[in-house]
């Protein structure tokens, strides 16, 4: 089921996105997104009498985290390697605010203080419960679904800063999206799905979910061993080789598929702050 968050103009809704996706995550022209009634991460999903084109509404962000993004750094040997980074012994953690969340179509804002800003092409997990000291073999009954992020870099300012916080904490950098996939078999990231990114239509990142150092319920354990995650709460699971500079007028577009998963494509353009 395919979970998403929009607004025809009016206040946001929360609805179900109905339709068939190509090889390139696009969805055809016949799908409509139904509304529901409230959020179904509360509620469950209740259907109202209310459908929408989608091409008549305006996605957002799937999710506005409760209370945290929790980023996964180096989670790819290849993406380590192009940075010269060693690889890590245990997951590499570290938060992005939740006002760094923006959805499809928004525009990244590049602000004043970089000048080396940095696209990273992510899978990202959706926590659907409350949960502490999650073991790894139950990760999954807490994991509401799966969507697209952009982890957006300052690299200049992650090297001299060493810690991570100015560098990817600025509002607008972390774009989620298209929507929140609630139906996938968690063994099929183990077997691998694609990751890509293309930068004004140049593939510029092609990788996959099997090359995960940590995985996804090795990451649910470990982030949930320090701290209580909430619903909503995202896990930014790494990403691939490829990472690279983006400029102001640029577009990125990020799409994961494969091994019968289709998450769709995240597409956002850069602007001067």
């Amino acid at each position: 089921m395919r979970i998403a968050r929009f607004t025809t103009g009016e206040d946001p809704q929360y609805g179900v996105v109905t339709g068939e996706v190509d090889e390139h995550g696009q969805l055809d022209d016949d799908a409509v997104v139904v509304a529901l009634a409230g959020d179904p991460m509360y509620v469950g999903v209740k259907a109202t009498q209310e459908e929408h084109r989608l091409a008549d509404v305006r996605l957002l962000a799937p999710v506005l985290p409760r209370s945290k993004v929790v980023g996964i750094g180096r989670n790819y040997a290849a993406h380590a390697a192009e940075l010269g980074h060693d690889l890590p012994d245990e997951p590499l953690m570290f938060l992005k605010p939740n006002t760094s969340v923006i959805g499809p179509g928004e525009a990244i804002k590049y602000p004043k203080q970089t000048s080396d800003l940095h696209y990273e092409g992510e899978l990202a997990v959706v926590i659907g419960r409350i949960c502490r000291d999650v073991p790894a073999a139950q990760a999954t009954d807490v994991i509401y679904g799966y969507t697209i992020a952009n982890d957006v870099t300052a690299r200049d300012l992650q090297r001299g800063d060493v810690q991570f916080t100015r560098a990817k904490g600025f509002d607008t950098f972390c774009p989620i999206g298209p929507w929140i996939e609630t139906d996938v078999d968690p063994q099929s990231f183990a077997d691998g799905v694609g990751v890509q990114t293309w930068l004004n239509g140049d593939l510029v990142q092609d990788g996959s979910t099997r090359d995960l150092i940590f995985d996804i319920p090795t990451l649910v354990a470990h982030v949930s061993s320090v701290m209580t995650l909430l619903p909503g709460d995202v896990i930014l699971t790494g990403t691939p080789e490829g990472v690279g500079p983006m400029e102001v007028g640029d577009e990125v577009e990020i799409s994961i598929s494969g091994n019968g998963v289709q998450l769709g494509s995240l597409t956002n353009t850069v602007e001067k702050r």
